[in-house]
């Protein structure tokens, strides 16, 4: 370099450039590096400059310096800034004009140029000197000479073509047909698939410059889809062109119309007005929304950039630095209690257990403590504490349970419809064991006169058990496992669930849409299913072959049926009985399913309902199917997802109940469906709902079921359904199993949510070993422990997590007992019961995330949050902080288990700060939990655990309980939706 820089002598030049082409040739990037930082660039840009004013150049010293120039290129980051402060992209632009006819000049002048041209400044002023036009003069027809020249002349034009101006003017000079017909000449005579690397840089042309809508425009008036989705088809047979399928079905995918979701609102169907509108905010935005809102598609935004590979592996979302929070004053936790003494007073009535004429003589075998409702005082419930003799214990003359309610549940009636051309199946009947208290599932042959609905329970009531009460299940044929004397098959079902149960807590609990019907699996329950389920292995090129069915029905239009078969914004809409459709029905509690409509004879597209006062979060699905033949496979298209990625790319599947297999002794749900993938489709996003991002997409989730009975009814799930009134018929039953004189078990209502619905408060402990002093003062003194779940109704998972918690701290196990007897057990199970019961995925009946109100709760549009904190700041003002916070969560994108905690120090490592000079103290036992997890749970994984405080997460209950109330070892507890990848759970086929 120094002798390049001071010499004067030319042959001196051409020998030193040679021989720094053979050593960055051999030596790769490193040297290359290690030139450019030697000052190489400039001293090479300089030569050129020099060079070019002799008249004629030397056209050796301009092939040397061109192709040193494009091999260090690549390195220098600032190379296009320099050549267009030297001059030199005329140069080269120049030379190149000039020796169209001279390979040897010709070729690493484009390789300059490419270099060049990743410069977006630089692309423009190239295109405006006619750059665009000169490569389209190099390029061509299939030939088999110059390909190399052709190739690089193809990179070149692909990278010219990124910039917009540049795009423009191609689409104006008629280069986007010409593009095509390039490629399909080159694609038919390629028969031996030598020249890929040509018919791919004609791809990535058209990539570039449909980028812009005039691109995509041009390219669908060129007939380009049916040109790429044609030539792709013929490739796919040999596996070395994918490649070239999958930059076809980008494009493809790219230039497909945009088309609104078929809704007359993206709004939810259901609607619930609110006590208080906010002034600002999503909710505000959504009552601001016009009748119609339009979808948004930018003229000129590029659309989003995708690499969406066969083999993706599920990478873990790392932080931005710009989201982690970096002012040391907001990281310190400081207790603020928020709220006086005076006000916080009113949840004293929650922690009996610390008053100080607490008795264990309160306690008495046979007896329960129940809360007596007063007016309501500053939003909450006032109680009073009083004994009240357990009805359950009571001789039967004295039972306070309404006889007339009860009578009918003994001969529930699952009879056939009068339909008999179209229902042929058994009937059904719940049984009651009186003995072991457990419900019990019978089959039978009906009787031919029984009235449509045989069931007396819901005489008079608004309950009913959906399609199942009034029709039955078809059978494909007489079931060989019932004799003809009508021998019953019975099915045992858990001790927690209990079917009777279930449909009292259901008869009070109140949804938005009011609902009448009673999913069958949350009626009569589950069991897990006999064997393990592996996480499904993808098969290669589903996506793609997925895609391109999609890209059918814009090529072949009249193969589409397009007829609406369920609407829950047309409740009239119906579907003749003789029409060889499915069936569908999601009006039940926590069912989400808004409309489907039929693509092909055994293809459905399916839209989910948005939350209520929401225009987005979809993402939960819970609905039923009927109707079904075996042996076909049927697809199922959800096409209005909103996250980027999903486990159903990495092995997750929907689950499914059957209604037949339940009879048949498995009421299961499994994870079911094959040729499952979720990608990006073809509906725009509005920009109100995509949080004011233009140019937003829709997802696809995709599966195909093939039934294995003829007239099933069957219900799909996104995860195991677990529903409010699941909840409430759990915790009776925990309550009426438990032992009193061990266990102290207490169940509150916390308050009332928007829809009147109860929020429970669960507090577990030991009971005081005798009445003595000191007992009791052992009691009083024990360390609590406050657990939460299901803020967001759509991660059904953490109640399954939290009924799980719930039976084992209930349990006889020692460790159980040993917890029980250290600690006492705040829970409240599930924080947002609305939205559970009305389907929502994410949000409660305000609209809003309630994990993003703790830091300022409002008491009437958030009063689960408002009092749950509530709760947790009366134990700061009365120096009674939990040892422990927990809130559980689910994790869509994620496997195994994992948690969220808050550190300084780890949050200010992330931003490259060092934590020491800020001179904190911090006590590393927030890694206590998670660390003892890792070593006792297989399921648990430490390497996806974080302690980084994010700005976006301030809000939360984590976060918020860390820093204001004051809590060390506040947690979010996060478990996958899809399986798990390590320890014994991890399961392979």
């Amino acid at each position: 370099v120094f002798l390049l820089q001071n010499t004067k002598d030319p042959q001196t030049i051409l020998n030193i450039l040679n021989i720094l082409i053979e050593l960055v040739s051999v030596g790769g990037g490193r040297r290359a590096s290690l030139l450019v930082s030697k000052g190489g660039t400039q001293i090479l840009l300089q030569l050129l400059l020099t060079a070019s004013k002799d008249s004629p150049p030397n056209e050796e010293l301009m092939v040397l310096l061109h192709t040193l120039l494009a091999k260090i290129g690549p390195k220098d980051k600032k190379i296009g800034m320099k050549a267009r402060i030297n001059g030199a992209l005329n140069i080269s632009l120049n030379l190149v004009k000039q020796n169209l006819q001279n390979q040897r000049l010709l070729l690493p002048c484009l390789q300059v140029l490419r270099v060049y041209s990743t410069n977006s400044v630089n692309a423009v002023s190239l295109g405006k000197n006619g750059v665009v036009e000169l490569m389209f003069k190099i390029i061509g027809p299939f030939s088999k000479k110059n390909t190399s020249l052709l190739k690089v002349a193809l990179e070149t034009l692909a990278a010219l073509l990124k910039s917009k101006t540049n795009a423009r003017r191609a689409v104006d000079r008629g280069y986007v047909q010409v593009l095509l017909m390039i490629y399909v000449d080159w694609h038919s005579h390629d028969s031996r698939h030598r020249y890929m690397l040509i018919r791919k840089g004609v791809l990535q042309c058209i990539k570039s410059v449909t980028n812009i809508k005039l691109g995509r425009k041009a390219f669908i008036d060129a007939n380009g889809m049916k040109i790429l989705y044609n030539t792709s088809q013929e490739c796919l047979a040999v596996r070395t062109l994918d490649p070239l399928v999958n930059t076809s079905s980008l494009i493809m995918r790219k230039c497909f119309p945009k088309n609104r979701l078929p809704l007359p609102t993206i709004k939810s169907a259901f609607h619930f007005q609110l006590p208080v509108i906010p002034s600002s905010g999503p909710v505000a935005q959504l009552y601001n929304l016009p009748p119609d809102d339009e979808s948004d598609d930018n003229d000129d935004a590029e659309t989003e950039s995708e690499i969406e590979t066969e083999n993706d592996d599920d990478t873990d979302q790392h932080f931005k630095n710009d989201d982690i929070e970096t002012d040391i004053s907001k990281l310190k936790p400081r207790q603020e209690l928020g709220r006086p003494m005076e006000e916080l007073k009113i949840y004293e009535q929650f922690f009996p257990e610390l008053s100080e004429n607490f008795q264990v003589s309160y306690i008495i075998p046979g007896s329960f403590l129940i809360m007596t409702e007063l007016p309501k005082k500053d939003g909450i419930k006032d109680s009073r504490l009083h004994q009240q003799t357990d009805p359950r214990n009571l001789p039967p003359s004295c039972q306070c349970l309404s006889q007339e309610i009860v009578k009918g549940l003994d001969r529930i009636s699952l009879q056939n419809s009068a339909k008999h051309d179209q229902y042929y199946g058994t009937g059904c009947v719940i049984k009651k064991e009186s003995k072991c208290g457990k419900a019990s599932f019978a089959c039978s042959k009906p009787c031919e006169h029984a009235s449509p609905c045989g069931s007396s329970l819901f005489e008079g009531s608004s309950v009913q058990l959906g399609k199942l009460c009034c029709t039955g299940v078809d059978s494909e044929e007489e079931d060989s496992r019932s004799s003809s004397s009508g021998e019953q098959v019975m099915v045992e079902v858990s001790d927690v669930h209990d079917c009777e149960l279930y449909i009292e807590m259901v008869k009070t609990t109140k949804s938005i849409p009011e609902y009448s019907e009673v999913a069958y699996p949350d009626y009569f329950g589950h069991i897990p299913p006999p064997f393990k389920e592996p996480i499904l292995e993808r098969p290669y090129g589903v996506q793609r072959t997925k895609i391109s069915q999609d890209i059918e029905r814009l090529i072949h239009q009249n193969d589409i049926i397009d007829r609406v078969v369920y609407d829950l914004d047309n409740l009239s809409c119906s579907v003749p009985e003789e029409a060889d459709v499915l069936k569908f029905n999601s009006k039940f509690e926590s069912g989400n399913l808004r409309k489907v409509i039929q693509i092909r004879k055994n293809e459905y597209d399916l839209i989910l309902n948005s939350d209520i006062n929401s225009n987005h979060y979809h993402q939960w699905f819970y609905f039923e199917v009927s109707g079904m033949k075996t042996g076909i496979g049927y697809r199922f298209n959800i096409i209005n997802c909103e996250k980027s990625n999903s486990q159903f790319n990495y092995g997750m599947q929907p689950l499914m109940y059957s209604v037949q297999e339940a009879l048949h002794s498995q009421p299961c749900w499994t994870r079911v469906g094959t040729d499952i993938c979720y990608y990006k489709n073809h509906f725009s996003r509005s920009s109100i709902a995509a949080g004011g991002q233009k140019g937003k997409s829709y997802y696809t989730i995709t599966f195909t079921v093939t039934f294995q009975h003829k007239g099933d009814v069957c219900y799909f799930a996104y995860h195991y359904p677990y529903t409010y009134s699941t909840l409430k018929m759990h915790l009776q039953k925990l309550e009426s199993m438990h032992n009193p004189q061990q266990i102290y078990f207490r169940q509150d209502v916390l308050c009332e949510t928007l829809a009147g619905n109860s929020c429970p408060l669960v507090t577990i402990t030991a009971m005081p070993e005798s009445s003595y002093y000191e007992h009791i003062c052992q009691f009083r003194n024990r360390p609590y422990v406050f657990l939460s779940a299901r803020v967001h109704p759509g991660e059904t998972n953490a109640s399954w997590v939290m009924k799980g918690t719930l039976e084992y701290l209930m349990s006889n196990n020692p460790s159980a007992q040993c917890l029980r007897e250290s600690y006492i057990f705040k829970i409240i199970p599930m924080l947002n019961p609305d939205g559970v019961i009305n389907g929502n995925h994410r949000c409660s009946l305000s609209g809003e995330d309630l994990n993003r109100q703790w830091q300022n709760p409002n008491p009437d549009l958030h009063p689960t949050i408002y009092h749950a904190k509530g709760l947790l700041q009366y134990l700061a003002a009365i120096k009674r902080l939990p040892l422990v916070y927990c809130d559980y969560h689910g994790h869509s994108r994620k496997k195994n288990v994992f948690m969220y905690g808050c550190s300084i120090k780890e949050t200010m490592w992330r931003t490259n700060v060092n934590a020491a000079s800020c001179d904190l103290m911090e006590d590393p036992g927030y890694r206590a939990l998670p660390k003892i997890l890792s070593q006792t749970a297989p399921a648990f994984c430490m390497g996806s655990c974080s302690f980084v405080v994010e700005k976006s997460k301030e809000s939360t209950a984590r976060v918020v309980v860390w820093r204001e109330i004051g809590v060390q070892r506040s947690y979010t507890m996060e478990s996958t939706l899809c399986g798990c990848d390590q320890g014994k759970y991890k399961v392979r086929k």
